[in-house]
């Protein structure tokens, strides 16, 4: 199984329903949101999985943005209420995020009727890896999605997820090797040999949450495919006349025009990567967070294409 890692922004929202609305998502995938935000394009999102059958895992308690303060805000009650209303879905899974809080946080989650072996938890935090144990001792949750390091897998034996951030970030856009091939993963290929039962990454994002973004002097297009060893790799496509931030749909078409370039001889073939050629065929320029979108969207349909062929779970 494979556990894209998402921060609720808005086109990470609008990717993963785009994929779901395109029948372009994987029974091999189940994303995880990290809501940051009450919106109603968060609410759409996770009424779309529930529509189309499709699992997605949602953060329940999440450490960054302002969603829990607005969760908490009464002025938010309409929103407040179609949320809780879309989570019932038996197709949403309850994912807990360890903390200071979690022996608390989980405890309150089963008083409530949670079956511990119904939710997923992540660890990144060695602190507290500890918990774990505490409070799990009969029944296991579905996914523990942890750090491939000793700590964590010494104390989380049971339904480990390999969670790994992949992308190599740069400072700014005009940062990245421009058109050069870089090492990506190979989790795919190994997670099972490695003791787990599946791998998760922040695609071409990576773990790092910034709440708002800002005028770039560059545009660059991520993009991830597979070599001949099937092992990931990753190409950035960036724009040449990056002195200042003005014109940034020319400076798209300087980055699209190198992915289509490029993908005549690689042949990528997902709903994102054809969406890209049209937009350099008709001279469009989407806006920054399309660009984004369709990376998301391209990686994550990759990836479900693989396990599909090999039947993978």
């Amino acid at each position: 199984m494979y556990f894209p890692y998402l921060r609720g922004r808005q086109y990470e929202l609008i990717a993963l329903r785009e994929l779901v609305e395109k029948s372009a998502l994987s029974e091999r995938v189940i994303p995880i949101i990290e809501p940051v935000k009450l919106s109603s394009t968060l609410i759409k999102t996770i009424g779309r999985f529930s529509e189309n059958g499709k699992k997605l895992a949602l953060i329940i308690n999440p450490q960054v943005g302002s969603f829990r303060e607005e969760l908490e805000n009464e002025s938010n009650t309409p929103l407040k209420e179609k949320f809780f209303a879309v989570v019932k879905s038996p197709f949403i899974i309850e994912t807990h995020l360890f903390n200071a809080h979690s022996e608390q946080d989980l405890a309150s989650m089963m008083e409530k009727g949670t079956r511990p072996d119904n939710i997923i938890t992540i660890c990144r935090n060695r602190d507290f890896v500890i918990k774990y144990g505490e409070i799990f001792t009969d029944i296991k949750p579905q996914f523990n999605l942890i750090l491939d390091e000793s700590v964590f897998r010494r104390r989380i034996r049971d339904n480990r997820v390999l969670l790994k951030d992949n992308f190599v970030k740069a400072a700014r856009n005009r940062d990245y090797a421009d058109n050069i091939d870089e090492p990506f993963s190979d989790d795919h290929i190994y997670y099972k040999d490695d003791g787990y039962k599946g791998f998760a990454d922040y695609t071409v994002i990576g773990d790092k949450f910034t709440a708002s973004g800002f005028a770039p002097h560059a545009v660059a297009i991520h993009i991830v495919y597979f070599d001949e060893e099937k092992s990931l790799r990753i190409r950035h496509f960036v724009s040449d006349t990056n002195d200042d931030t003005t014109d940034t749909a020319n400076k798209f078409a300087e980055a699209v025009s190198k992915l289509v370039k490029w993908n005549k001889c690689n042949k990528t073939n997902t709903i994102a990567m054809e969406t890209f050629v049209r937009l350099y065929e008709d001279e469009k320029y989407p806006g920054l967070g399309t660009v984004k979108k369709l990376s998301i969207m391209h990686h994550i349909e990759l990836i479900g294409k693989y396990l599909d062929e090999r039947k993978e779970r």
